[in-house]
């Protein structure tokens, strides 16, 4: 019998709670910190965490069906694509159902990871608080530090300059009724926000521009939920034939890109983050919206544009992405320049044995079910019944995995973690196949000692002074 490993948690959005009921599933003990007063993350409206936010106006891209956890179904009277209030509802009614609250810690932040001589992480919160924990598990999400153009483009604008991240409708936080708007990027976000302009009695003129084409990826084909009809491929597709298939799809069913005036895409379907909506190709067709190609320049009131255009403007919403950080570490410990974070199915760190990541990745479907298998897979782990492959060998997958990726998907930060959800799931189901096989194999010991619990008793015992029993530490079969 061996005590099992104290862990900490950090953040309690839609990656963060699944993460917990794992680990209490497992009884395993663990703190949550959130910087917010509830759990939900991006999907929480005006989360006061301070980082979170999204546009009242948002909708899930990708079928509640594909979305849901799946220990806890999404209620079938959902629309197929809810928009952000019923799926924050569902984050609640999830939390409060598997009884996690108890272990979470609102309004109250991770400040800073040290880790600690002994294999141990010293854990300071935002209200000064310090625990040690055997184990950090990080679930702090990517979308919520902006990522702006740099360098920014020459020349000085006067009028209003937000990102897509600080959108909150027409009249928040700038007014845009009756203006001139330019959204720069082709990604979800600048679809939903440009379609939302475009509409009567909002934006005077709305005018999306970009470095490159993209596909656009109707919700529904023929009639159908168009990712519901994806599932039906097995995993391990090759990718030429997925790619054939889908192309075939997007050809017949939705048309050239150029027939809407947008710029021919330099790549193949599959090849980019796909850019999802249903109605954008109908807006640019009407005329509602028109097309321009990249910023080139600022001049005053104008804008001018890569194609010797110019444009008098009031407003321009930058919506290029996101920075992954990750503000409580140092920077020689654990950074992603570029995005870039190499992990073993961007979970573990070859290098670190009790320190762990959930949902930083950029799937072609939706994080939430792909978040809960990582969990169970960490709670697995952590109890002894799965074991890693070695060192080298998670080295050399992960290689492998980049190299191919670096192959099929266009040079941008934003495909430094791309993962295609069928793909993800099935190789990650495998892995924890095979390393539970090796686990029964080898002498039944956790991977991570349990420390931090003695270490804590100590510390609280100086600090009180005085000499304190320790309470019988709760202990598990291995």
């Amino acid at each position: 019998m061996q005590e099992l490993p104290r862990v900490c948690v950090i953040g309690a959005g839609s990656s963060g709670i699944t993460v917990c009921k794992s680990l209490q599933d497992k009884g395993i003990p663990y703190d949550c910190y959130e910087k917010g007063s509830d759990v939900g993350g991006n999907w929480r409206f005006k989360n006061d965490n301070g980082l979170s936010n999204i546009y009242k106006s948002l909708h899930i891209n990708t079928h509640r069906d594909r979305m849901e956890y799946k220990d806890y179904p999404m209620p079938h009277w959902y629309a197929d694509y809810p928009n952000h209030e019923p799926i924050q509802k569902y984050f609640l009614d999830y939390t409060d159902h598997f009884g996690l609250r108890k272990n979470m810690k609102f309004k109250n932040g991770v400040a800073k990871v040290e880790p600690q001589d002994d294999g141990t992480y010293l854990v300071t919160s935002e209200k000064g608080e310090k625990n040690f924990y055997d184990a950090v598990i990080v679930a702090n999400g990517h979308h919520w530090s902006p990522r702006w153009p740099e360098p920014d483009f020459p020349g000085k604008f006067n009028g209003k300059i937000i990102h897509s991240h600080d959108y909150v409708d027409p009249e928040h936080p700038i007014q845009l009724v009756g203006k001139r708007v330019v959204v720069l990027g082709m990604g979800n976000s600048a679809m939903d926000i440009s379609v939302e302009l475009s509409r009567p009695g909002v934006a005077k003129k709305v005018f999306l521009s970009s470095r490159r084409g993209a596909w656009v990826i109707p919700n529904y084909l023929f009639g159908k939920p168009l990712d519901k009809q994806t599932d039906k491929l097995p995993p391990g597709t090759p990718f030429w034939l997925k790619q054939l298939l889908f192309g075939t799809l997007l050809k017949v069913g939705v048309g050239k890109m150029e027939d809407f005036g947008l710029p021919k895409p330099d790549h193949k379907p599959g090849e980019a983050h796909p850019t999802i909506s249903q109605d954008i190709l109908v807006r640019l067709g009407r005329g509602d919206i028109k097309y321009k190609p990249v910023i080139q320049e600022y001049n005053g009131n104008k804008v001018k544009f890569a194609d010797g255009s110019e444009e008098e403007i009031d407003a321009i919403i930058y919506c290029t992405g996101y920075n992954v950080k990750f503000p409580f570490f140092k920077s020689d410990f654990i950074s992603a320049p570029e995005n870039h974070l190499p992990l073993f199915h961007r979970t573990f760190k070859p290098e670190l044995s009790n320190l762990f990541f959930v949902g930083l990745y950029q799937p072609l479907g939706a994080i939430m079910p792909l978040a809960e298998f990582q969990g169970k897979w960490l709670a697995e782990y952590l109890t002894g019944n799965y074991s890693l492959p070695t060192i080298p060998e998670m080295q050399k997958q992960i290689v492998d995995y980049e190299t191919k990726m670096k192959k099929r998907y266009v040079a941008s930060a934003r495909h430094t973690m791309q993962v295609d959800y069928e793909d993800f799931l099935y190789y990650m189901q495998k892995e924890l196949k095979a390393g539970k096989k090796r686990a029964s194999k080898s002498r039944p010991t956790l991977p991570v000692s349990a420390k931090a619990k003695h270490k804590q008793s100590g510390k609280q015992n100086q600090t009180n002074g005085k000499s304190e029993p320790r309470k019988k530490s709760a202990l598990a079969k291995v």
